[in-house]
């Protein structure tokens, strides 16, 4: 498990360049994001290269943002990886609060999802039992590497 950045915003025009700005100001790779709306405002999930130096900086500028544990799995970029892990979880009776995935540039995983889960610890714990690849703060590292 790692850290996500989560930041509530504005639902006008500029405020996601604001945040992105910050971050490229900053140096910080942004390696996922992910970000649902409602009338008001944005959820922007953030997976970056540097967690608490990102949260400091969003929080100097004013924006309100939090911290939260997620859990990143390697899964196939070919038909039915997704499927396997969510059968899983069902077989473990774990719900998905929501997921989001990319592709890796990392030969040793063609793609990486994000998720977050119910019962985070155990399911994690149920999970790896059943073969499925749990990633933590490594993959931020090799992500990070030139």
């Amino acid at each position: 498990m790692f850290k996500q950045i989560t930041v509530f915003i504005e639902n006008k025009p500029g405020r996601l360049a604001e945040v992105t700005g910050c971050l490229a100001d900053a140096q910080i790779n942004l390696h996922a994001l992910s970000i649902a709306d409602t009338s008001d405002f944005g959820i922007l999930r953030l997976i970056v290269s540097e967690a608490d130096r990102t949260m400091a900086i969003l929080k100097e500028k004013g924006f309100m943002a939090q911290t939260t544990e997620v859990v990143a799995m390697a899964m196939g970029h070919r038909p039915g990886s997704l499927y396997k892990i969510l059968c899983e979880l069902e077989r473990f009776d774990i719900s998905v609060e929501y997921m989001y995935a990319f592709t890796s540039r990392l030969e040793e995983y063609d793609a990486i999802v994000i998720m977050r889960l119910e019962n985070q610890e155990a399911a994690v714990n149920k999970l790896k039992d059943s073969g499925v690849l749990i990633l933590g703060q490594k993959l931020l590292e090799d992500l990070n590497k030139d």
